[in-house]
């Protein structure tokens, strides 16, 4: 009895044995591989980071709200969905999906037509131009443009002289947007004068290069975001297009939000506001209500990131 019971103590020995030996093997193992495990690890939970350069809307607000969770169809404005018109004016691209403005959908599908010819390699879809377009100026203040894609009245983000926001010295003498003092984010792309000198474009063919008119501004935005050889079917590529526009990471968030929305719910196009000059589509008095505050924004800054109205700070128009 105790000669076998001996025997099963030095088999439970060597069993330990084994078993460490069989652990430290392991851990050798997992050690030589630890860098690539930890690289792979902060590759998948790395947050996106902005491109080297100025920021295209010069970090101005845009409208945060997310599109509805629901994926139902309605005309995408200002942040928001309202029922759809009827007698759309266009072909639809997608007869089931959001309704856009007819001549700023019109844009995009442009725009991507002719970076497809110029920038094969770039693959812009119409819909991020549509996302970023939804975020910087409720499509166009919901299309309010003429005939040619001109807005009636420029669309100007607030005054840019570090009071809440960026603080950017005026570029082009009050060109663009009327201010000889600092700059504004100009039109329904809303570039900045700086970055409008840079990549302002005629997507029209008129001879002219217009931030106002939404032909221009959207081939303009195309050509950003497909600059550094970016491939725009490849995600991080578009996180680094999107980020280069403007460098929030709510930003991001919320033009990504969009830009899924529109590839899955397709978009129709629908009349445009058909607003008349002078009509009410000039600057308005605060910053959208579902504007994204910068870094040491001002007390008008709610908790939740909205901006409350304040009078003597210009925005955007009202949708």
């Amino acid at each position: 009895m105790a000669a076998r019971y001996g025997r099963r103590i030095r088999a439970m020995r060597r069993g330990a044995a084994g078993t460490a030996v069989a652990a430290l093997a392991v851990a050798a193992l997992s050690a030589s591989q630890a860098p690539g495990f930890a690289q792979a690890e902060r590759a998948r939970n790395a947050v996106p980071k902005p491109p080297p350069g100025p920021q295209i809307d010069g970090g101005s607000p845009f409208y945060s709200a997310l599109p509805p969770e629901d994926g139902s169809s309605g005309l995408a404005v200002g942040g928001t969905s309202a029922p759809t018109p009827t007698g759309g004016t266009g072909t639809g691209i997608d007869t089931g999906g959001t309704g856009l403005p007819g001549t700023v959908l019109d844009a995009y599908r442009r725009a991507q037509l002719a970076i497809a010819t110029s920038d094969q390699g770039c693959k812009l879809p119409w819909e991020l131009l549509a996302a970023i377009g939804q975020v910087e100026s409720g499509q166009a203040g919901g299309g309010a443009v003429d005939a040619k894609g001109t807005t009636y009245k420029p669309i100007l983000g607030p005054v840019l002289n570090g009071a809440g926001f960026a603080n950017i010295s005026d570029t082009d003498g009050g060109t663009y947007d009327g201010d000889t003092v600092h700059d504004r984010a100009v039109g329904p792309m809303q570039f900045i004068p700086s970055t409008w000198a840079s990549w302002g474009a005629d997507g029209n063919a008129d001879g002219v290069k217009d931030p106002n008119n939404i032909y221009d501004a959207a081939l303009a935005a195309g050509h950003y975001l497909c600059a550094d050889n970016r491939d725009l079917s490849v995600s991080a590529d578009i996180d680094r297009a999107i980020l280069g526009y403007n460098h929030s990471q709510e930003y991001l968030h919320t033009v990504r939000a969009w830009f899924q929305h529109f590839k899955d719910q397709g978009a129709v196009a629908v009349p445009d506001s058909g607003r008349t000059p002078g009509a009410g589509v000039g600057p308005r008095t605060s910053p959208p209500a579902t504007g994204v505050p910068k870094p040491g924004a001002s007390p008008s800054a709610t908790a939740t990131g909205t901006v409350s109205p304040a009078p003597t700070t210009t925005g955007r128009p009202t949708p």
